[in-house]
């Protein structure tokens, strides 16, 4: 009664969202359910405000993991991390030049995206691309190659940090929200072809508001189409917090006659149950689109030439990597549980680190492009034209 007295005291003037519970976004709030193995599925609960959902069901809470999965996940989100780390330290040098975003603080979304997906699903994103380039079969070499401009990198050195593919990766697109419609294509490929799976088409808070995304939801849903569209909110568009740049913070509910669905995206066990979700949503139960929102956080600035602290505290920064940091979080998960030792974690982290350190020094050691470079991978290989005019009507090309 008391509670209710209190209610009624509040101002008519407050909101009903003030009551709405939040999403939690610690990456250590999982449960264990019931005895680890060490070789069979185990059971493990997510905190339940871990998800919030607009126009369609939560995930399951109660989820099965295995020791060997966890063990992969944490090893890749290490590897991840000190993949940006060494082109951080790369960039500082000046051996990387341009443009440069990392995603120091965001390996849940990567790494937990990957688990939650086959092989034959799509994925396509803005600039902050450099671990899904990588875990959607490209190589770490070929990353820090294509930063550095050497021959061995993803476009043989020709494209930078905003253009590496693989056959199922579309990039790391430079044009901020260009990426979403492309996105909806190739799910309008896949729906046409018939084939079993979809697309995940990546953006951030930063080009939430631009049209083209809207207009790619309106004909996704239009025609149905297996596309997941997933916000990576990491609260910051460039220098600009979400809540000076967007009306609507809640990126999940903003496709209109589009379900949506928010997760914690510092929990890697949160981050793979809404992408599984997602996928039988779009692929299994066909009803159609989908919008999926990250809960996330990227420590580093921007960019490079950004420090990231001119627009938020270095306290904020601080306490997110001490409190909610997704790689110690899955860390405690596996000593609590009893799956590995810390020792056996530090011999993980230091795998990853001399993986990281032997693909650096062998990208660095590969020559750069050639002048005759130039003139090549500018048409998709079979349709080149038999020759192509320079700079000047008389400078002619033969392929």
């Amino acid at each position: 009664m008391a509670s209710l007295v209190r209610l009624r005291s509040i101002p008519r003037c407050v909101p009903r969202a003030s009551f709405v519970r939040t999403i939690q976004t610690s990456a250590d709030t999982t449960q264990l359910q019931d005895s680890p193995h060490q070789s069979e599925p185990f059971t493990v609960k997510i905190h339940e405000d871990s998800f919030r959902t607009y126009n369609c069901e939560k995930p399951e809470l109660d989820v099965q993991v295995t020791k060997s999965e966890l063990l992969q996940m944490y090893k890749q989100m290490q590897t991840m991390r000190r993949m940006e780390m060494a082109a951080d330290a790369l960039y500082k040098a000046k051996m990387i030049r341009g443009f440069c975003h990392l995603a120091i603080g965001q390996e849940a979304v990567s790494v937990g995206l990957e688990h939650g997906i086959t092989k034959e699903d799509l994925v396509i994103t803005a600039y902050r691309c450099h671990p899904f380039a990588v875990l959607r079969g490209g190589t770490i070499k070929g990353v820090i190659g294509e930063l550095l401009g050497r021959q061995i990198g993803m476009s043989h050195g020709k494209g930078g940090s905003m253009h590496i593919f693989t056959p199922t990766f579309f990039g790391g697109n430079g044009i901020v929200g260009a990426q979403v419609p492309v996105g909806a294509g190739l799910a309008f490929a896949q729906k046409y072809q018939e084939k079993p799976n979809c697309t995940f088409a990546m953006y951030g808070d930063g080009a939430s508001n631009q049209g083209q995304v809207f207009e790619a939801f309106n004909m996704a849903k239009l025609w149905n189409l297996p596309c997941v569209f997933v916000c990576e909110n990491n609260k910051y568009g460039m220098g600009t917090s979400a809540e000076r740049s967007s009306s609507n913070t809640e990126y999940f509910t903003r496709g209109d006659k589009i379900p949506g669905l928010q997760v914690n995206g510092m929990d890697i066990i949160a981050s793979k149950q809404a992408v599984q979700y997602a996928r039988r949503w779009a692929v299994e139960e066909k009803k159609g689109p989908l919008l999926l929102e990250f809960v996330t956080y990227r420590y580093g600035g921007h960019s490079m030439s950004d420090p990231g602290t001119t627009y938020r505290t270095r306290e904020e920064v601080q306490r997110m990597r001490s409190t909610q940091d997704p790689i110690r979080g899955l860390q405690k998960y596996i000593e609590e549980w009893g799956l590995a030792s810390e020792s056996e974690l530090k011999q993980l982290d230091k795998e990853a680190k001399a993986e990281v350190d032997a693909a650096v020094e062998e990208a660095k050691a590969s020559p750069e492009p050639l002048a005759k470079d130039l003139w090549t991978d500018i048409y998709y290989a079979g349709t080149e034209p038999p020759f192509m005019r320079g700079r000047e009507r008389e400078e002619v090309h033969h392929y």
